[in-house]
């Protein structure tokens, strides 16, 4: 039994018929629509949609580890093996973007090896953003894993970037003032605060876990602070994201919460189950943990409820 705190999503496909019955087959549809979770393979569902009709891109494909994802398994590849299979998938999506598209590809340290450099190939290589994961993993004869990547790339020379929008409320500890008014801070009920601007470096990330009413059985889940940021600096309202790899559906979800259009693409009926119970919760709740009323907050910390 869980305890009544214990907001995980993790029930099983047996007790999801009113959330698969609302799933699009990849292999029974001509056109994939906006605004769905579509089941099936990403390559077969990809052929599928409109070209040029995404505005971001945001990709978390497997890791190149061995995975169980609840009876769909990764097996890891060797170099060259991984290398075909991540030009595979870009090619795949290459002519589904915008001329003005961003693309964010997730990714850990030993997978970045093969990602970067063919992103570079295909794309404008833009950043590496490094975030710091709140538990990393354990290891007994090596550092522990408590980063994570996730590189920028354009499509062109055009595109969205909405700084404002993702600037970040960071405690000021020694204030300054000229003539005796804050300079480049601002006092609020919850005290002094700086919006400065983002660093390719995030420490401001909780991974979900089984309190948060986003968390799901799902093993590598993203947080949905991690995909706002995303999709808020590389997005406009009504833009359109698409996620191949959706997982347990935290792109869509994000961008329902964020007023943008989505598609999200998810091979396990489990996990596409998973993400419908969310899309619909968001219906009701487009609450973003760390984020409130266009600040996102340090790890941690939160505005006051006055």
């Amino acid at each position: 039994m869980k305890s009544k705190r214990n907001k995980t999503i993790d029930f099983p496909l047996s007790e999801a018929k009113e959330y698969t019955a609302n799933l699009i087959d990849a292999e029974k549809t001509d056109i994939i629509p906006y605004n769905c979770t579509v089941i099936g393979d990403a390559f077969v569902a990809l052929s599928k949609i409109k070209d040029k009709s995404v505005d971001l891109l945001i990709v978390d494909p497997p890791y190149n580890l061995d995975k169980n994802f609840h009876g769909n398994g990764f097996k890891k590849l060797d170099l060259k093996g991984y290398e075909e299979y991540t030009e595979k998938w870009i090619s795949a999506v290459k002519g589904k973007l915008k001329d003005t598209a961003s693309i964010y590809v997730c990714c850990d340290w030993f997978s970045a090896i093969t990602i970067g450099v063919i992103l570079a190939k295909h794309f404008h290589l833009r950043n590496r953003i490094t975030w710091q994961r709140e538990k990393g993993r354990g290891a007994k004869a090596n550092w522990k894993n408590s980063m994570e990547d996730v590189f920028f790339a354009t499509v062109g020379e055009e595109y969205t970037f909405n700084l404002d929008a993702v600037k970040q409320r960071k405690k000021v500890l020694a204030p300054y003032r000229e003539d005796g008014k804050p300079k480049d801070w601002e006092e609020t009920a919850d005290g002094k605060f700086r919006n400065t601007c983002p660093s390719n470096f995030w420490d401001d990330i909780a991974v979900p876990y089984w309190s948060m009413a986003e968390n799901t059985a799902h093993p590598t889940q993203k947080p949905e602070k991690l995909i706002a940021k995303l999709i808020l600096a590389s997005s406009n309202e009504n833009d359109l994201v698409l996620d191949p790899f959706a997982g347990s559906g935290t792109t869509g979800v994000v961008a329902k919460k964020l007023n943008r259009n989505y598609i999200n693409i998810e091979q396990n009926p489990l996990y596409c189950a998973w993400g419908e119970k969310r899309l619909k919760d968001a219906e009701n709740d487009c609450s973003i943990q760390g984020y409130e009323n266009g600040v996102f907050y340090e790890r941690n910390s939160k505005p006051s409820k006055k």
